[in-house]
């Protein structure tokens, strides 16, 4: 196991490069089980989920490599349906590839997808659309089994603008036969990233980032080279991080449209924030004031994703303030750990009531998930005295190169074994 070990009260100056969405490479990864051509993704970040997806990949047969930021992506030798069930317990994202191994193979094997714990995430809504397209699904001993004899195009309305059923859907319908509408279906930017890409690689897809996503079929798709977009939640965790400590940072390579939800709560903070194209610029040199409710809501809402490192900035703002998280129900488990750093938080229900406190304390917590995780590093950063964060496995799920970036900005954070 490693841990961080943080010693904190630096402000936080310079420049960061923003890697590309992590919510943007898994999908995109699935989607290049599609073509037997190559496909290459550009600046990718070096992290766990990507590397498990990589690993599906290349046990599905398809060769599957790094080659510095990029990875390359040959799916030509593809040769098998079932999703390793060890690789799926480790990447909630590995569900992403029923729609495409359905649509290579006409069947697919995959166990129970896992992740943080961060509540319940049921897979029906994805059952529930490929059942439309056509695919015979039969639930057995913790594995889910799909098979279908061709894949034909459907109306499909989602009970909830689920980000990965939406993906899914389109994964399984860009090569059956007719038109699949999808109603109800999610508006994130890394549902238009995956559309731009399947339309690049010669899919017939429109709609994507409205609540109606239209796929026309086609019989084959080619290769391409492809630059998913920036990982606009990897951006806010360094601009709230900047705001909790202090300073002023640049986070560079960034789409400020799609983080305008956290952009007008950090200004309603007290933080002074420009916009120049591609990059933001937050400022802060002084104690902030609390912003009095938040609530988590799928795009373009303020992200459940930045939920936890929003609600640490919170905790050593003056005032109160009510964060509610709308989408998963056990994702205050972070809290606890908080509150051994100085934070009054009380949780109850979907609610926490955050009363603002003059500083964190250096303690020993533990990361139980990756946002969780992330938003445990920023309050060691913000705190006075020595923080150690154990079990940093899940943080490395979605930050590449994390503690790198954090020490270039002047923070004093190291990775050790334990």
């Amino acid at each position: 196991m490693e841990k961080y070990i943080i010693n904190g009260g630096n402000k936080l100056y310079g420049n960061v490069e923003i890697q590309s969405a992590k919510n943007s490479v898994l999908p995109i990864l699935a989607a290049s089980v599609l073509t037997d051509e190559k496909v290459t993704l550009v600046n990718v970040p070096h992290i766990s989920d990507v590397r498990n997806m990589v690993n599906i990949l290349s046990c599905l047969g398809c060769k599957a490599v790094y080659d510095g930021n990029n990875i390359i992506i040959d799916s030509s030798s593809a040769d098998c349906f079932e999703i390793p069930s060890a690789l799926a317990h480790e990447l909630r994202s590995s569900v992403f590839l029923l729609g495409s191994v359905i649509s290579r193979f006409r069947s697919a094997k995959i166990a129970y997808p896992g992740g943080c714990d961060i509540g319940l995430r049921p897979v029906d809504l994805h059952l529930t659309g490929l059942k439309r397209l056509g695919v015979k699904i039969t639930e057995k001993n913790g594995y889910i089994l799909c098979k279908c004899d061709k894949l034909s195009g459907n109306e499909i309305m989602l009970d909830c603008p689920s980000v990965g059923a939406t993906e899914n859907i389109m994964l399984a319908a860009v090569k059956a036969e007719g038109v699949t509408v999808i109603k109800n279906a999610a508006r994130e930017p890394e549902i238009e990233d995956l559309q731009n890409f399947l339309n690049l690689i010669g899919a017939k897809v429109a709609g994507a980032g409205s609540g109606t996503i239209v796929i026309e079929g086609v019989k084959s798709l080619s290769g391409c080279e492809y630059k998913p977009i920036p990982d606009r939640i990897e951006a806010g965790t360094f601009l709230i991080g900047a705001a909790m400590c202090g300073g002023e940072i640049t986070a560079e390579g960034v789409y400020p449209e799609n983080i305008s939800s956290l952009i007008h709560k950090l200004t309603e903070n007290g933080c002074k924030i420009r916009i120049d194209n591609d990059k933001i610029v937050l400022e802060n040199h002084r104690k902030l004031t609390s912003v009095k409710t938040i609530e988590t809501q799928p795009y373009p809402g303020f992200p459940t994703d930045l939920q936890a490192q929003f609600t640490a900035l919170c905790c050593i703002c003056t005032g109160h303030s009510i964060v509610t998280e709308n989408l998963f129900e056990t994702r205050f488990k972070y809290v606890p750990e908080l509150r051994k750093m100085g934070a009054d938080v009380t949780v109850f229900g979907r609610n926490a009531f955050v009363r603002g406190v003059d500083k964190f304390k250096g303690a020993q917590v533990l990361a139980h998930d990756l946002r969780g995780g992330a938003a445990l590093v920023l309050a060691g950063l913000a705190a006075e005295g020595r923080s150690e964060v154990m079990d940093i496995s899940h943080i490395d799920r979605g930050y590449g190169s994390f503690e790198y970036k954090l020490r270039k900005l002047g923070a004093d954070i190291v990775r050790v074994t334990v």
